[in-house]
């Protein structure tokens, strides 16, 4: 494994531009979209994912005197994400486009069932281009993220590829306008489509995810080999059977947010050291004690 990330030596090329803290805190980088999902060309795009640790001030204000609410407020980081760099090290010169999120946001998405989340969490080994053992750490408790609520998420990205397959009016000169103009709709779209049916099946019926999986079919939808009806009718029969198997599925109904949250703070720890001076975690006693006072709260007493 890559002993430094890619966002570390792009920055030291100077063609990456992120907070100078960032490059020496990655402990997760993948290659995303579709080479993690075996339908990639030659000329595809790499999309890389990734995880960081922010300065510890920035997860915790509190430790540098921030009241929330009041007076001149520590600049939030969620995510660093820049578009259309090149590699001079890559003979075939493809466009790099980097996304490298906070470790907090990423578990909040993660806990969500996100599906771009999802698919780094779950990329294939081969797809792994920097990893820590915070890294690690993630990746081998990665099925603890998942639940039956994935249904409703994956769904609701499946209707919004169909919406913009449906669209028919892209940009003159795109590669979305070639594509329609070509085989009369926008077979990228579609492939998106046909894939998160096809994931979201796999969790609810195994409890986890192998991108990649039905590579060959989205292959043949990308070149424009499988009929705009077809597609369709694809989407209508997986969504009626989905819904019976979600209702068999036997994952859990929803996260297990204390484990997760567990998890979350022993990769800082691993990151940072012991973290008493930023996080209280009580006891089962005590948090019974506040269990038992929020109930008695709510009916009066």
């Amino acid at each position: 494994m890559a002993k430094s990330s890619v966002v570390s030596r792009l920055y030291s090329d100077g063609i990456a531009c992120p907070p100078r803290w960032l490059p020496d805190n990655v402990h997760l980088e993948v290659l995303h979209g579709s080479i993690a999902y075996g339908y990639a060309n030659n000329t595809s795009d790499r999309d890389i994912y990734g995880i960081c640790i922010p300065p510890k001030d920035l997860i915790f204000p509190h430790l540098a005197g921030n009241i929330p609410g009041f007076g001149r407020q520590i600049l939030h980081f969620e995510q660093y994400i820049q578009h259309g760099l090149h590699d001079p090290h890559d003979p075939q010169d493809r466009t790099i486009d980097l996304t490298i999120m906070s470790i907090v946001k990423f578990f909040q998405l993660a806990m969500d069932n996100n599906p771009n989340i999802l698919d780094l969490l779950f990329a294939p080994h081969h797809c792994i281009l920097h990893i820590t053992r915070v890294g690690q750490m993630i990746r081998e408790k990665r099925k603890m993220f998942l639940h039956k609520g994935c249904w409703h998420k994956f769904k609701g990205y499946a209707y919004s590829q169909m919406k913009k397959m449906k669209d028919k009016s892209p940009q003159p000169g795109s590669n979305r306008a070639e594509d329609i103009a070509q085989y009369g709709y926008d077979t990228k779209y579609a492939a998106h489509l046909v894939r998160l049916l096809d994931e979201v099946e796999q969790i609810l019926t195994t409890g986890d995810l192998e991108l990649g999986r039905n590579a060959e079919q989205l292959k043949a939808i990308r070149r424009g080999e499988v009929p705009e009806e077809k597609i369709y009718e694809i989407f209508n029969l997986k969504e009626k059977c989905l819904e019976q198997v979600y209702q068999d599925s036997k994952i859990p109904w929803g996260p297990d947010e204390p484990a997760i949250k567990q998890l979350l703070i022993d990769c800082l720890e691993d990151h940072f050291g012991n973290l008493k001076d930023a996080v209280v975690v009580p006891d089962n006693f005590q948090q019974a004690l506040v269990d038992i006072g929020r109930t008695l709260k709510s009916v009066g007493l």
